[in-house]
């Protein structure tokens, strides 16, 4: 079969691979129908060494179940199911509690620690499978396909730094990042009953998409600018919740500058350092929290899935491409260069 592999920063290439295998009598065999390529993708695709290469790509992925395990239950061959980029057994201590990126199970984890395998490619071995993989009520070719794909990682992410971030109808929120989790951060915080939602982001296409989800101010201005920019939006205050998915230094910096005294700074941007300020002169000088991490997805697929069936919310139009397989390198590059937002692989 052919699979997306990355052999250091810039060099993506589709190859032909081993069929994947049941290796655990709790593994599925899934044909991928859907896939995309993920912004936390394009860390490694801007910096990785070619001595960690090469690696398969891809934690997001709908596809069709063809095998299973001696001990899977709950699926059967030609179920539809989506996956979620964390691995769990959904039975555990931490998954009862919410926490399946915390999943006690010893073969719990990410896919790109436990699975020499990724999901751009033709098919994938699921390990956990009755935990990990969510059925879905729709056809491979449903035109709902693209939405229910966001909720193998960004839509659920978003609503995971707003719920982690406490919005609620009384909060005033900023949403730093205009990539597809900034703006799916912007309609979880608006399905949450927040009424003043700025979205800080500096490319209109994206910008515009925002207002739809339920910004209802965008500010482009970046660092100090940015900063004095939310300020002058909130009589001087800030915000009560700052939603950081960006990542890098520089927005942890501007999301110390617009969060209000007593508020929360939620954080599910891939973090690119090590430390972080978090002393008098920040957060403890004026009662700030600080929150977020890897979204437990598996949790809230199921909640956020009605809502996508009945077309109330369209998360699936943070994709902006399509591509097949063999066009995946190309939209490696399309997403690096910003000509994208996100790139979804049919196979």
């Amino acid at each position: 079969m052919r699979a997306t592999l990355m052999y250091e920063a810039g060099d993506v290439r589709v190859e032909e691979v081993p069929d994947p295998v049941i290796a655990r009598p709790t593994d599925a065999l899934v044909r991928i129908t859907a896939s995309c390529i993920c912004g936390s993708d394009l860390w490694p695709y801007g910096s990785m060494s070619a001595a960690d290469g090469p690696n398969r790509t891809g934690h997001e992925f709908i596809g069709l179940v063809e095998d299973t395990g001696s001990e899977v239950t709950t699926l059967r061959r030609g179920d539809l199911v989506v996956a979620p980029f964390a691995i769990s057994d959904n039975t555990c201590t931490f998954c009862r509690e919410g926490m399946h990126t915390s999943c006690g199970n010893i073969m719990a984890g990410f896919w790109d620690d436990l699975v020499e395998e990724g999901g751009q490619a033709e098919a994938i071995r699921v390990p956990l499978a009755d935990g990990t993989l969510v059925k879905l009520p729709v056809a491979p070719d449903s035109a709902l396909i693209p939405s229910l794909l966001t909720l193998a990682d960004v839509f659920p992410t978003g609503y995971h730094a707003a719920t982690a971030g406490g919005v609620n109808e009384r909060t005033v929120v900023s949403v730093i990042g205009d990539g597809a989790v900034g703006l799916l951060a912007v309609l979880a915080a608006k399905l949450l009953g927040a009424e003043q939602i700025i979205l800080m982001g500096r490319h209109q296409e994206r910008t515009d998409l925002g207002r739809n989800f339920g910004a209802t101010d965008v500010v482009s201005a970046r660092g100090e600018e940015g900063i004095e920019a939310v300020r002058d939006i909130t009589r001087g205050h800030g915000t009560h919740v700052v939603l950081e998915c960006v990542g890098a230094m520089p927005a942890y910096e501007q999301a110390l500058g617009v969060v209000r005294p007593g508020g929360v700074i939620s954080r599910v941007g891939l973090p690119q350092y090590e430390q972080a300020p978090i002393g008098f002169g920040t957060l403890f000088r004026h009662n700030n929290r600080l929150t977020g991490g890897p979204a437990p997805v598996r949790a809230y697929i199921e909640k956020l899935m009605p809502a996508v069936l009945d077309g109330s919310v369209e998360p699936g139009r943070v994709f902006d491409a399509t591509t097949g397989l063999g066009g995946v390198p190309a939209g490696y590059q399309a997403m690096a260069d910003r000509e994208r937002l996100k790139v979804l692989v049919k196979s």
